[in-house]
């Protein structure tokens, strides 16, 4: 059973924080008794993030992950001014809907440093002395089409699927100090980013995806809820893993 008080005063980072799912998932942390680091390039939409926090001590930190060197020094140096962290939450990342014939390699190099780089180098620096709590918890945002194909998209599925493949090996290499790390792969939930994918598609393509999912279009509290769970006590013994939270669109 989950326990509603599980992650009360414990600090937890957050990238993506300025909207969609890290909006979320941090609002739902704070509900949870956490205490949130923000993080994100837009620190106006960080601002409006920390508003709707419930709870006192949250933090708004505007820093750009597509810096990746810088990412484990400034680690050290939040948990040097604020205390270790439980865990880590990488919700930031980029889309990416371009033919085949239209992509290339620069968009492709940015999207895998934002969504694989910049993850990879949050679970580097949360692994330094001083810098988390033991045990503690990573968990990163990948997708369903990191499991299965769509045409159109394939530099995002490479991503996720990436994502996928960094968190088993990550989840092996950082158990010996007890860090966890586990990966929510979301379907299509209702967002910013789904909207701005609406504006690729026609009406008919749009209502054949949502028709994919038996459930209906998520919402983003519905993959914050399962964030939660894989940050908290309670999921334990869950390591290595991607769940996957998609209104059933998998199982087709």
């Amino acid at each position: 059973m989950f326990n509603s008080t599980a992650l009360a005063d414990r600090t937890i980072l957050v990238t993506g924080a300025s909207s969609g799912l890290g909006r979320a998932t941090c609002v739902v942390l704070s509900q949870l008794g956490a205490r949130v680091i923000a993080v994100g390039r837009d620190e106006g939409r960080l601002i409006e993030t920390a508003e709707q926090l419930e709870g006192n001590g949250h933090l708004v930190r505007p820093f750009d992950l597509s810096n990746v060197n810088d990412i484990p020094p400034w680690m050290k140096s939040l948990a040097t001014d604020h205390g270790p962290l439980l865990g880590v939450v990488h919700s930031a990342g980029q889309h990416l809907a371009r033919p085949l014939q239209m992509l290339k390699p620069d968009a492709v190099q940015e999207l895998m440093q934002v969504n694989v780089t910049a993850g990879m180098m949050l679970a580097k620096g949360l692994r330094q002395r001083g810098v988390h709590e033991s045990p503690a918890s990573i968990v990163f945002l990948s997708s369903v089409m990191g499991q299965v194909g769509q045409a159109g998209v394939s530099a995002y599925c490479a991503s996720k699927g990436a994502v996928d493949a960094m968190t088993r090996s990550l989840a092996l290499e950082l158990a010996p100090q007890g860090i966890r790390v586990n990966a929510v792969a979301p379907g299509q939930v209702e967002t910013e980013m789904l909207d701005q994918q609406k504006q690729t598609l026609t009406a008919e393509q749009f209502d054949r995806i949502k028709a994919m999912h038996p459930l209906g279009l998520g919402q983003p509290e519905d993959v914050a809820h399962a964030i939660a769970f894989l940050l908290a006590d309670t999921s334990r013994w869950i390591n290595g893993t991607t769940l996957t939270v998609d209104g059933g669109y998998t199982i087709h």
